[in-house]
């Protein structure tokens, strides 16, 4: 199996704490290079936005970062698992009692403007919910947050939706009060928001689009929104802003977790096409999967994943694994919110034992001090480092993996580890390993496609 250069230069540029991973284009296939250091005309065109991670501007290490980016998206698999628990067993639309909960909490914010006239505030981004909130003036509960409250009676654009309105109807959980549509949304961790549902106009960039349905939150619990004002959902379910907006596309394209300046990148309609923005070669490397249903999880995105290779060994996982069942668990979600990649465990399992047999470095625990299952120990005098290439194969598609979407060094505790988990029997394709690449969903076509991209470029 051929070798690849692990250079440590990098180390002595950088604080020495975690080495940023790149890949080495001319390593061959078998093996890869990781080297070490830190409904308008406008929306005809379609927008731009930026992104930026939750913890961007705190002052942290890299270890830090990491340790609470994993943390964060462990929170958001319980709530994923808590999710699946709930859904063969949906309640009525319109009660309070068992009421379904969502993923939220995602890890990164977008800025966006609401009402006439626009008042700008930060919101979470997440694939993995539908509604789009904020809080809202008068508040009974409201967690303090970076930019003012809404106040809607200082708009000239915002109405409330009326109980009879179809809006009101796709609420997972709602009641009528004075004819207004009140909702009440569960994160699975004592976290929610609960208001009425109006309709406003928000801004995105120089882009005003009028009557979008959000919720007016005025009775917002849990800590795990104080970095923004609020959510936007960009799920597959009707009340999302993909739902709302009508666009048959959007993308996004996350920059390198490590790259604590550079902003990531949201694309909604025509500006998200692959159509004309790509070379010859570019083309070459877009690889594209369908779109799976999960008629108990509409709201998600589901990949079909057919196997997995390790180095050059085809792992022996069953059928199976990856399948969606009838009671809306298994499968395998895409979630810009979950940090790491989670595996159904005989999955993670074969994954593991193949990474460690073909690794040749020695098994080191650091689960305590880094947070991952399996880690392997950097000798101080290393130059090199070969770690076996990583490739999800899912329908139609063979998606190989660079290694510093797979591998995390960590040069201070001396180990280099593999950036995934186990989860029972549901698994999750986590944003650490869609760094740097623009990530397509044609929704008309019901496709994804991933393409490698400079995404600080874009």
């Amino acid at each position: 199996m051929a070798s690849v250069i692990l250079s440590w230069f990098s180390l002595l540029i950088t604080l020495g704490i975690l080495g940023a991973l790149f890949v080495n284009p001319s390593c061959s296939t078998s093996r890869r290079a990781l080297d070490l250091h830190d409904h308008s005309l406008q929306m005809q065109r379609g927008f731009k936005v930026t992104l930026k991670h939750v913890d961007s501007g705190r002052n942290l290490t890299k270890l830090e970062r990491l340790q609470r980016r994993i943390k964060q998206g462990r929170k958001r698999l319980q709530r994923l698992h808590a999710m699946k628990l709930k859904s063969s067993a949906s309640p009525d639309s319109h009660t309070r009692v068992e009421t379904p909960v969502h993923a939220g909490m995602g890890e990164f914010l977008m800025t966006l403007s609401i009402g006439s006239p626009a008042k700008s505030f930060s919101a979470i981004v997440d694939t993995g919910s539908d509604l789009i909130w904020t809080q809202c003036e008068p508040c009974k509960q409201c967690y303090k947050q970076p930019t003012p409250i809404f106040n809607p009676k200082k708009s000239s654009s915002f109405s409330k939706v009326t109980c009879t309105s179809e809006l009101c109807d796709a609420l997972p959980s709602s009641k009528c009060s004075n004819k207004s549509c009140e909702y009440y949304y569960s994160y699975g961790d004592s976290s929610s928001t609960e208001g009425f549902l109006a309709t406003e106009t928000f801004s995105f960039g120089d882009v005003s689009i009028p009557k979008i349905s959000f919720g007016c939150g005025e009775d917002n619990e849990g800590g795990g929104f104080s970095q923004g004002a609020g959510l936007v959902g960009l799920g597959r379910g009707t009340l999302s802003l993909v739902s709302q907006l009508k666009e048959p596309k959007f993308s996004y394209c996350l920059t390198s977790v490590d790259d604590t300046e550079s902003t990531s990148t949201l694309l909604m309609g025509s500006v998200a096409s692959l159509n004309g923005t790509t070379s010859s070669s570019d083309v070459a490397n877009i690889k594209t999967t369908p779109l799976i249903r999960n008629p108990l999880q509409p709201t998600f995105y589901y990949l079909s994943l057919e196997g997995i290779t390790v180095g050059g060994t085809r792992l022996s996982i069953d059928k199976d694994t990856f399948a969606l069942g009838d009671d809306g668990g298994g499968g395998l979600i895409i979630d810009s919110g979950t940090t790491l990649t989670y595996l159904a465990e005989d999955a993670y399992d074969a994954v593991a034992k193949e990474f460690s047999s073909q690794m040749d470095l020695p098994e080191k625990d650091a689960v305590d001090t880094v947070g991952l299952d399996l880690c392997f120990e950097l000798p101080e005098d290393a130059t090199k480092v070969e770690v076996p290439k990583f490739v999800f194969h899912f329908k139609g598609a063979d998606l190989e993996l660079p290694s510093e979407n797979y591998m995390i060094a960590d040069t201070g505790v001396g180990v280099i580890c593999l950036a995934v988990g186990s989860s029972g029997d549901m698994s999750v394709f986590g944003n650490y390993q869609q760094q740097n690449m623009l990530v397509l969903h044609d929704l008309v076509k019901e496709t994804i496609s991933f393409l490698p991209t400079i995404c600080d470029q874009l």
